[in-house]
């Protein structure tokens, strides 16, 4: 065989075991997402992928025969092409007997080199940038590959399988997709402009939705308006006026003794039609639904789904009325930004280092807003005034303040023993000792 016939056979052999590299990398790095989704298209080659990925034990069997018998051949064609060419080269300057071992240790370098350059780097690094398009170009070759190998590839399989059972490793694939897997998507595809920061911070809300309770987006109990059943005409148009909510809870004399709702359009209604407004005696007054307060945003909406409800009233577990919670309320949990209003900000930033926070706010949206991981024993209370009464461990008063996660909490108003705003700031001093070294 001549020198030519040679290295087109190991240049052969060394595009042949890109190949093989190519498809055990891609195989491994495809998404299964993705090929499923060009499954479902009818791409039969991400079908094939797909179930190599599902049973990898015959893909691997046979790759590994093909790749080892690959590369003895290159090494021995690599031998036979190069050494005669070396031999002549240093037959002048080497003696006969270290002729032939530097020949053949210089073919060994050369062959090596090409196999891990073009056999092993390039393909593995293509497979990566394009694992499923280089999966499913290298699917159906493979699937004849194991066809002819089969004898081989059903022992090699079966020998592999054994050691995995017995050291209690699984022999399939495992796709399993998490909140945080997905939540780490999304922040890659932020972070590389595919994804808006608007629609990342709403895709957070939805899966946060989980985890917050439903006051967290509730109407808190001090702020509710509502109708008694002795309630004067005079006094029901008044609040209409003033408050144009939907519905309005109505109640035998106080809040914690809940009747059901009345529609505002029912009302106006009765105004057409030149009727009195009155809740003695007649059909305005519907039942409402009552939920408990330990229940969590997505098991609200839940309970929306089933009722064909779009609001309700949560109660402690003293069954004294906290709060009410619509649609609306979790809408805009999810939505955040994107539908509030400048009244209904909770979070005003001032400058770099200092917020205006609400009372009132979720203590998940001040956690959001100041980049916070977690707030001591952020369990215990649900805004950002139960969390200064649990750090403080009294009613707070003005100019209180609380040193946490290097943040000073103030407050600035408080109204009937209510907390209505907090300044929020970051300590400058402590962040700058920080950087320095000299704080720990």
């Amino acid at each position: 065989m001549s020198s030519y016939v040679q290295v087109a056979c190991l240049f052969l052999l060394v595009v042949t075991a890109g190949f093989f590299s190519s498809a055990e990398i891609s195989l491994a790095a495809a998404s299964k997402t993705r090929l499923q989704a060009l499954a479902d298209e009818g791409d039969r080659r991400a079908a094939v992928a797909l179930e190599f990925q599902s049973h990898p034990g015959q893909f691997f069997s046979a790759l590994q025969v093909c790749v080892n018998a690959v590369t003895l051949l290159g090494g021995i064609v690599g031998d036979a092409a190069f050494s005669p060419l070396f031999e002549w080269c240093f037959k002048r300057l080497l003696p006969n007997h270290d002729l032939s071992n530097v020949s053949f240790i210089i073919s060994f370098v050369i062959a090596t080199a090409l196999f891990v350059i073009f056999s092993d780097l390039l393909p593995k690094r293509l497979a990566i940038a394009r694992p499923e398009t280089i999966a499913m170009a290298t699917a159906r070759p493979m699937r004849f590959l194991i066809r002819i190998l089969r004898p081989i590839v059903f022992v090699l399989e079966k020998l592999s399988d054994a050691c995995l059972k017995t050291l209690g490793v699984p022999t399939m694939r495992q796709e399993t997709i998490t909140s945080e897997d997905i939540l780490a998507s999304v922040g890659a595809g932020a972070a590389a402009g595919v994804i808006a920061p608007q629609e990342e911070a709403v895709i957070q809300n939805v899966f946060e939705l989980e985890s917050r309770l439903a006051p967290s987006a509730m109407t808190p109990r001090e702020n509710i308006v509502y109708f008694t059943l002795d309630e004067t005409e005079a006094s029901i148009r008044a609040k209409i006026a003033t408050v144009p909510y939907n519905r309005f809870l109505v109640c035998d004399k106080d809040l914690d003794h809940v009747i059901g709702f009345v529609d505002s359009k029912h009302l106006l209604r009765r105004v057409l039609d030149e009727k009195p407004l009155t809740f003695q005696g007649s059909d305005l007054v519907q039942p409402c639904h009552f939920i408990p307060d330990s229940l969590t945003l997505s098991e609200v909406l839940d309970v929306f789904q089933r009722t064909h409800e779009d609001f309700a009233v949560i109660i402690n577990e003293y069954a004294l009325l906290v709060g009410m919670i619509t649609i609306n309320d979790v809408m805009s949990t999810v939505m955040g930004d994107l539908v509030l209003t400048a009244d209904d900000v909770q979070i005003i930033q001032r400058d770099e280092d200092t917020w205006l926070v609400d009372g009132s706010t979720p203590i998940d949206d001040l956690e959001h807003a100041l980049e916070i991981d977690e707030l001591p024993e952020d369990s215990a209370y649900e805004t950002v005034a139960g969390f200064m009464m649990y750090m403080l461990r009294k009613i707070p008063k003005r100019t209180d303040k609380v040193v946490c996660a290097d943040y000073t909490f103030e407050v600035l108003d408080v109204d009937n023993n209510r907390i209505d705003q907090v300044l929020v700031t970051r300590n400058k001093k402590r962040d700058a000792l920080k950087s320095s070294g000299t704080l720990a």
